[in-house]
């Protein structure tokens, strides 16, 4: 048996198990084909790319992945701890300048002299596998010719799905006679608070979020502009595949005229200060990096063509001089059937000397990839040195994620971090927000013990 690990793919997931493994004292090699090639959605040549939206979700515990974060800070993960030193503004929610988040990963990496990073694109699994321990972790962005070597080890058909990326825009270029500085619910709490109390608050939380307030008929108008908008043309096979939790702006707004009132676009928490009265629908800018240069529009995956996503989202009332730095892309991702081959440690059933991590495995966001890599790390040094694999308990967010990608689903589809994958409390608890802080609080136990 090789005296290293074999990490394929340098994303968060296989970042995270690389750090991992080196941290017990085991040498990696950490295969990464950029710069020497890219993907269609990647263009950065550092490792732990953030291609869509720079946020991490919520922070706090008592939300599944707020609690999942916790866990992972309290295991050592390198990842969250980058996220927690990069991060900008965004009221709950743990948010990162992508940039310096990469760049401070990438770094770490190569500063371990355990870990040797190989610039070059892997096609082949069996040799590296036949006497040495790997790690599969290339993301939902596999190639076509390890994808090909994939079904060949695994025996199955691959399942697919695609995702979408929100545009990104320059803050010089939004309009602040129509724009306000704001987090959601923040003016309610405003009457229980003090007026210094209240400023000091809004001073300190402005950059988070930039709100674009629109009145019944501005509304109305750019639904009607963006579901007849042109989008870029998916094969036929192509059309039933898109991720519920990362819907295509365009393909939510023809469910109905108020769906996106009732999603992304709500007003719930918001008044327009120009009339000091609740509009009639909000679209919310997130900062995208550390100086607030940059803006992520909030919950706008979409596949339109460039063009199209210039003229029509030029009608949202602030942003008709918007500088697009980058348009919204839709993708392919790729992932296995894991509970058929994978258990609850992310090992290949069928050849232990294979670990599988990230959104190949069925984890659906960053937090539940790094996740994924943290115990595929772990486990493939317990496999190295002949101990037994440590597997993490279902009351832990960590471990549900593991058991949900793991157990037999004839409906599997990608999962993100929910408090519906962990078993119930002995007791009812009616109120959600206490029911939850409890779940995470005996996770935490769980993980302490």
């Amino acid at each position: 048996m090789k005296d290293y690990i074999t990490v394929i793919g340098g994303g968060l997931a296989g970042s995270e198990a690389a750090y991992q493994i080196a941290k017990r004292g085991i040498k990696v090699k950490l295969y990464e084909m950029k710069p020497i090639k890219f993907s269609l959605a990647h263009s950065n040549k550092n490792l732990a790319e953030i291609v869509c939206s720079n946020s991490f979700k919520s922070n706090l515990h008592t939300n599944a992945c707020g609690l999942l974060k916790e866990e992972l800070r309290l295991l050592d993960s390198l990842l969250i701890k980058i996220a927690d030193e990069t991060k900008v503004p965004a009221g709950q929610a743990l948010a990162v300048d992508r940039d310096a988040f990469s760049e401070r990963v990438t770094k770490k990496i190569k500063q371990n002299s355990l870990i040797e990073v190989c610039n070059e694109e892997i096609t082949s699994i069996e040799d590296l596998a036949k006497d040495g321990i790997v790690i599969i972790a290339t993301g939902p962005l596999t190639t076509e010719t390890l994808s090909k070597n994939i079904l060949k080890i695994t025996g199955q058909d691959k399942l697919h799905f695609y995702d979408a990326a929100a545009p990104i825009i320059s803050k010089d270029s939004i309009d602040f006679n129509i724009a306000f500085y704001g987090n959601r619910y923040e003016q309610e709490k405003k009457k229980d608070e003090s007026t210094d109390k209240w400023h000091q608050r809004l001073l300190e939380q402005e950059h988070s979020y930039i709100n674009l307030p629109m009145n019944k008929e501005e509304y109305e108008n750019f639904v009607s502009e963006l579901v007849n908008a042109e989008v870029v043309e998916l094969h036929e096979f192509e059309k039933q595949e898109i991720f519920e939790g990362c819907m295509p702006i365009e393909i939510m707004a023809k469910r109905g005229i108020d769906t996106l009132r009732f999603g992304p676009l709500k007003p719930v928490g918001f008044d327009d200060p120009r009339f000091e009265k609740r509009p009639y629908a909000v679209v919310q800018l997130r900062q995208d990096d550390s100086i607030a240069s940059l803006y992520n529009i909030v919950g706008f995956q979409t596949n339109l063509k460039f063009g199209e996503q210039k003229r029509v989202f030029s009608m949202i009332p602030g942003l008709q001089n918007a500088e697009f730095v980058k348009y919204g892309v839709m993708h392919r991702n790729t992932y296995i059937n894991s509970p058929v081959l994978l258990d609850n440690t992310y090992n290949l059933k069928s050849n232990n000397n294979i670990f599988f991590a990230g959104q190949i495995t069925g984890v659906e966001g960053y937090v539940e990839s790094i996740s994924s890599g943290l115990i595929a790390g772990i486990n493939a040094v317990q496999m190295l040195k002949g101990k037994e694999k440590i597997m993490f308990d279902e009351k832990t967010m960590l471990g549900a994620l593991a058991k949900y990608i793991s157990t037999p689903n004839s409906k599997f589809q990608p999962m993100n971090a929910n408090f519906g994958i962990v078993p119930e409390l002995d007791q009812k608890v009616k109120d959600k927000r206490l029911k939850y802080g409890i779940l995470a609080d005996r996770a935490l136990k769980s993980l302490n013990m």
